[in-house]
């Protein structure tokens, strides 16, 4: 098995995982939020160092797949990292100065790169009627191409909206502590 081979592998196990998460989290904050105050206060607390963590790895794994493995980024590829990458020194800022006041900046950049996701695995998956592609020193990259696809439906682009899903949930569960403990 190649590194790249490794790498697809071990991140698409962890978007499985991320995504269980991301269900038991909707259903947490919206039917057992009350029930359960210590498990929120628990991800409210340590929302902001998930988030951070979360973009790290998108972060890396989005250099690890244009650096080492040689995969080019489409356009829309390019959106998303445009919303991700920022979120990695957001994150990273804040921890360092204690701010938690934070979420209130990350949401907004999160749920864009989430839109910008979701319509890319709108295309990606169903191909929209369109067949999106730019053009990189000479090079023509769609939008659809498939580098990576896991499990019959993990892709980079399923990697990302994800990850754009899991910071938006870690900055709500930080707000509802924030709001709780004041």
């Amino acid at each position: 098995m190649t590194l790249i081979e490794l790498a697809n592998k071990k991140l698409a196990i962890e978007t499985i995982i991320a995504q269980l998460f991301i269900i038991w989290a909707i259903l947490h904050l919206f039917f057992l939020r009350k029930k359960f105050v210590a498990v929120t206060d628990f991800f409210g607390k340590y929302g902001l160092l998930f988030a951070f963590l979360i973009s790290l790895g998108a972060v890396a794994s989005s250099l690890f797949y244009s650096q080492i493995a040689g995969f080019e980024p489409c356009e829309l590829c390019w959106f998303q990292r445009i919303f991700m990458y920022p979120l990695l020194i957001l994150t990273a800022l804040a921890l360092i100065k204690k701010d938690r006041k934070i979420a209130d900046y990350i949401l907004p950049l999160a749920a864009i790169g989430g839109v910008i996701s979701l319509y890319h695995n709108y295309i990606y998956y169903y191909n929209g009627g369109l067949n999106l592609s730019c053009q990189l020193g000479g090079m023509v990259i769609s939008c659809t191409k498939r580098y990576v696809f896991e499990f019959g439906y993990i892709t980079i682009p399923m990697m990302a909206l994800t990850g754009f899903t899991l910071i938006i949930i870690f900055m709500v569960f930080s707000k509802l502590y924030d709001r709780a403990h004041q």
